[in-house]
C-alpha cells in the first residue's frame, strides 16, 4: 500500500506540464465554443441583463433600461422580442464579443508557436474575467430574487450568478498560463541578450 501511495504521489508530482497544456487547451476550447455561440440569438439574448446593467457596457445598447420586457427564455421564440433585440444592438454587440472570445482562444493556441500570443491572450483574459466578475455587483439577476422563500439576495447566487462566479477559476488558471508564457519569453531574452522579439 505504501508503494502504491508513493507511485501516485510521484505521478501527481510530474503532472504539472500536462496540467499546464490541458489548462491552456481547456480555456481555449471554452473561449472558442462560447465565442461561436455568441452568433446564436438565444445566447445573445442571455447576456442582455449583464450588459444592460453594467456601467461600463450598457452604452453598447440603444435601450438598456427596457430589456426586461423583451427577454426570451432559452428555447423560446417571441419574434417581437427578437426584433427589439435587433434594434437594441443586442446581436451586433454579441457578434463583436464572439469575435473577441474566439480571437483570444486562438491566441492561446498560437502560444505554442510564440509565447507572445499567449501573453497577449492572458492579459486580455484578465480584463475579461474582471469585467465578468463585476457583474456580481452590477446585475440584480445574479442573486436569488425575493419571491417568498427565505433564501434570497446575498450570498444566494442565482443560475446567472453561479455562471459568473466560475470566472474566478479562469482568472486563476490564466495567471498560471501568463507566468508560463512570460518565463518562456524571458528565456529567449536571456539567450539572445535582447528583447526577445
Amino acid at each position: 500500500m505504501n508503494s502504491l501511495f508513493k507511485s501516485i504521489i510521484s505521478l501527481c508530482a510530474r503532472a504539472e506540464g500536462f496540467g499546464l497544456h490541458f489548462t491552456r487547451f481547456a480555456i481555449a476550447l471554452v473561449l472558442i465554443w462560447i465565442g461561436a455561440l455568441k452568433f446564436a440569438d438565444y445566447e445573445a439574448d442571455g447576456i442582455v441583463p449583464f450588459v444592460a446593467n453594467s456601467p461600463a457596457m450598457s452604452f453598447f445598447y440603444h435601450s438598456p433600461d427596457s430589456y426586461k420586457k423583451h427577454m426570451n427564455k432559452e428555447g423560446e421564440l417571441i419574434q417581437n422580442n427578437r426584433e427589439w433585440h435587433t434594434d437594441n444592438g443586442t446581436y451586433a454587440f454579441a457578434h463583436g464579443l464572439g469575435i473577441l472570445l474566439v480571437g483570444m482562444g486562438l491566441l492561446l493556441l498560437i502560444d505554442y508557436i510564440t509565447p507572445y500570443a499567449g501573453l497577449a491572450a492572458g492579459l486580455l483574459l484578465i480584463i475579461m474575467c474582471i469585467g465578468t466578475l463585476s457583474f456580481l455587483i452590477t446585475t440584480p439577476e445574479c442573486w436569488v430574487p425575493k419571491l417568498g422563500d427565505t433564501d434570497f439576495g446575498f450570498p444566494y447566487l442565482s443560475a446567472r450568478g453561479r455562471l459568473v462566479i466560475k470566472d474566478i477559476i479562469m482568472l486563476g488558471a490564466n495567471i498560471y498560463m501568463i507566468a508560463d508564457s512570460a518565463r518562456r519569453i524571458q528565456k529567449t531574452m536571456n539567450r539572445t541578450g535582447g528583447s526577445g522579439l
